[in-house]
């Protein structure tokens, strides 16, 4: 038989690792329904040419077929898995909206597939989780701090170092950049983008390259080095604005600057309200993608800033092709992080079972009163496996050593009375128990996640 060879890009985690994961989701899934957020699912696969839409991500979609392909040619669209939650909760949206209550709070968790070059902490299959909140026609913009403390408080909640969220605004920096004379926003916003990638010499080359002025490159760079842990970024981009080279009729640029900077300013102090000390205004924040219009959100973990942003989003327009869906949504790249958990042993298990207790068989004619014995507890609530063999009991103790089973449960003898003696093999305590009465302390009920 050919040995097995491992796919790159795919996690496939132990039992014990498993437990951090399943534990990351199950309080993502808390604290998003803590706030009124609804699950949904959506299909794993759309349209190829939906999926891709204008830009380059066809290169990253997975397509999909049967395997007998002259079957299928040609009686339906080609279809590929979702590499993100974007667009198949875009389609849900247009295709539901009659059904759905607005503004709609959904998040979604889910796992989705991208063809890109497996890295540390970059996957090809991995868990994405996202919350939106999206309207019919406007939406509140009090919500764009609703959905970032959500997100920060769901950080909180996870073993992870503390978590930073730098917050910019798509219509103040829109709006300086064509203050100073740039007609292509959307492009030199993508250069600004790269800066943690390419350094401040790469985005001035790179601008130089699109036609945008020495003078402009100079001024756009000024502001994406602006840094507040509160609103006083204010008067520093309002000062810069006064010694730019702003160009003649940029009353409009300025009106478009002036509420971006007031609706950050609300943003900064609305998060750090709630969730002290998490959020900073950032103007190099750019988030390149061209359909974000209001705020833009990337998370960072102290100390681990080379993991790169953990969680990011925006406000967006429309939703929907066509408009009248605006929304504003964040993202965590799930894996991504528990990958980095486990890395950087963050976090931990307390075991790798969940089982507390493990009965002992005294031979194997009394394995079925081993068996009764293990359900009694088992109806309880009490995770319980029974031994798989009838070994020596010092054998099954080492059995349950090894598995990280706290209790042994050892049946009378036959012809004794009773249920016999629970031992905690960490103390080497042992007394008799009631099955029917009998329970762990709190913290072996159950495997718990602890910080590394």
């Amino acid at each position: 038989m050919a040995r097995v060879q491992p796919l790159s890009g795919f996690p496939e985690w132990t039992p014990q690792e498993r437990l951090v994961e399943a534990h990351v989701l199950a309080t993502l899934r808390e604290v998003f329904a803590l706030h009124g957020f609804g699950e949904i699912e959506t299909r794993a696969v759309e349209p190829v040419e939906r999926l891709a839409g204008d830009s380059e991500a066809s290169k990253e979609i997975y397509a999909i077929g049967r395997l007998n392909a002259d079957e299928q040619a040609g009686r339906e669209a080609k279809l590929g898995l979702h590499f993100d939650l974007t667009v198949p909760f875009a389609r849900y949206v247009e295709e539901n909206q009659g059904r759905l209550q607005f503004p709609f709070r959904r998040f979604q968790i889910q796992k989705v597939w991208r063809g890109e070059r497996p890295q540390e902490g970059r996957f090809r299959e991995f868990y994405q989780a996202d919350i939106d909140v999206v309207g019919r026609d406007r939406l509140p913009e009090h919500l764009e701090a609703e959905v970032a403390i959500v997100m920060a408080r769901a950080l909180r909640e996870l073993p992870l170092p503390p978590a930073r969220m730098h917050l910019n605004n798509r219509a103040l920096v829109e709006g300086f950049y064509r203050g100073v004379g740039i007609l292509d926003v959307a492009g030199a916003l993508r250069s600004v983008d790269k800066l943690d990638k390419i350094g401040a010499d790469g985005v001035r080359e790179e601008l130089h390259g699109k036609g945008v002025s020495p003078e402009a490159v100079g001024a756009i760079l000024e502001l994406a080095a602006i840094q507040t842990p509160d609103g006083s970024f204010v008067d520093l981009v309002e000062a810069l604005w006064d010694h730019a080279p702003i160009v003649d009729d940029a009353d409009e640029a300025r009106e478009h600057f002036d509420r971006g900077a007031r609706s950050l300013a609300a943003l900064v102090d609305a998060v750090n309200a709630a969730v002290p000390d998490t959020a900073l205004a950032d103007l190099r924040i750019a988030r390149g993608l061209d359909y974000y219009t209001g705020a833009v959100y990337e998370t960072v973990l102290e100390g681990h800033e080379d993991l790169g942003s953990i969680c990011s989003g925006g406000r967006y327009d429309s939703l929907v092709a066509g408009g009248g869906f605006p929304g504003v949504g964040m993202s965590i790249g799930v894996s991504r992080l528990v990958s980095r958990m486990l890395g950087a042993n963050l976090a931990t298990a307390t075991r790798s079972v969940p089982s507390a207790v493990l009965v002992a068989v005294t031979d194997e004619e009394h394995r079925a009163a081993s068996s009764a014995l293990a359900d009694r507890l088992r109806t309880r609530g009490i995770p319980t496996e029974v031994s798989p063999n009838a070994a020596k009991f010092g054998k099954q103790i080492q059995y349950a050593d090894r598995r990280g089973i706290p209790f042994v449960w050892f049946p009378p003898a036959p012809g004794d009375g009773g249920d016999g003696e629970v031992k905690d093999i960490r103390s080497g305590d042992q007394v008799p128990a009631d099955a029917d009465a009998w329970t762990p302390p709190t913290e072996d009920l159950k495997p718990r996640i602890v910080r590394g």
